[in-house]
């Protein structure tokens, strides 16, 4: 369509909002629970270029952001641990940044269930940065009553509770990224039914009807991403049609998602164990979609958790102290 000459001239930010006369800064506020995530969330969008400040005092946010804004990206991690943090103080810095036409600025909280936050403060055996001479439950309880009703307004929240540190790399470079085009982010994932459905998904295909490599004791500990696991599962007679199935569905659907804004889609396939079906289809999909041109992360739950749960163990028995074979105990 040709320009309107009576019209002044708009262009468009990076997410989306118009900008008139001048560049628009992106700020992103990252904030939520203490153990959450937002210090690793700060790190990844510095990665992505933002420039980025972790724990600023709020009373310095309004005058790093005094004047005209100049463009570019900012994300400034914000919290608890301050000794002048105050939600309502907080939330009218929201309100007095959103009246700014020259800063385009969304809150990202980082959520994460108590007791997750809980065992992590254990593993770490880290204090409680609003509890230091008290258990954490106490400090974990006083983030969560402190954080309340900025949760309530944030305009991204994404829950920790379950995701590596891998999936949380992924989520924010999908959202954030500062691209010049950005395309629409694709997650393939496989998970285990008996640990129940990843969170955020937005499209779940259940694969336990396909014949499990499990019972074939030759394949039983390896995973789906051995080629002999994926014969196995590949010659039942049903997965050539399912994977083009669901391979076609996805094809026809992601212009449609890129076309309505959408940035980032997750897809899961669920088997009884996430170690064999579930994997081989999120590791087929996931590379077809990639060799079509698509921006796609393929992450297995279960392979990754047992992984996590190898390395702890190996850490805990390098650490114990070693026996004195002389000694009588």
């Amino acid at each position: 369509m040709p320009a309107n000459p009576d019209q002044p001239d708009l262009s468009t930010s990076l997410d989306g909002l118009p900008i008139q006369g001048g560049a628009v800064l992106r700020l992103v506020l990252v904030t939520g629970p203490a153990g959450a995530g937002r210090s690793s969330t700060v790190k990844v969008l510095e990665d992505l270029g933002y420039e980025t400040i972790d724990n600023l005092p709020l009373s310095l946010i309004p005058r790093l952001l005094e004047g005209s804004a100049s463009g570019g990206a900012l994300a400034l991690g914000v919290d608890a641990r301050n000794r002048e943090f105050d939600p309502r103080r907080f939330l009218d810095l929201v309100d007095q940044l959103e009246a700014r036409p020259d800063i385009a600025q969304e809150v990202l909280y980082l959520d994460c269930a108590p007791e997750v936050l809980l065992r992590r403060y254990s593993e770490t055996r880290r204090r409680h940065p609003l509890a230091p001479d008290e258990s954490p439950e106490i400090g974990i309880a006083r983030d969560f009553d402190l954080m309340s009703d900025i949760r309530e307004r944030a305009d991204v929240l994404i829950d920790t509770s379950d995701s590596s540190i891998h999936d949380l790399r992924d989520k924010i470079s999908n959202l954030y990224s500062l691209e010049a085009t950005v395309r629409l982010g694709l997650s393939v994932q496989s998970f285990s039914y008996k640990r129940g459905l990843p969170q955020g998904l937005d499209m779940v295909f259940d694969c336990r009807f396909l014949r499990n490599p499990h019972w074939e004791p030759s394949l039983r500990p390896l995973d789906g991403r051995t080629a002999a696991v994926a014969g196995y599962v590949a010659d039942d007679p049903r997965f050539a049609e399912f994977h083009e199935r669901v391979r076609g569905l996805v094809e026809m659907l992601l212009p449609a998602f890129l076309e309505e804004g959408k940035s980032h889609l997750s897809i899961g396939f669920g088997c009884t164990g996430g170690k064999h079906r579930s994997v081989t289809l999120a590791e087929s999909l996931g590379k077809e979609l990639a060799g079509a041109g698509w921006r796609v992360s393929i992450r297995h739950r279960e392979i990754e958790r047992r992984a996590g749960v190898q390395a702890a163990a190996a850490e805990t028995k390098a650490d114990l102290p070693t026996a004195n074979p002389g000694k009588q105990v």
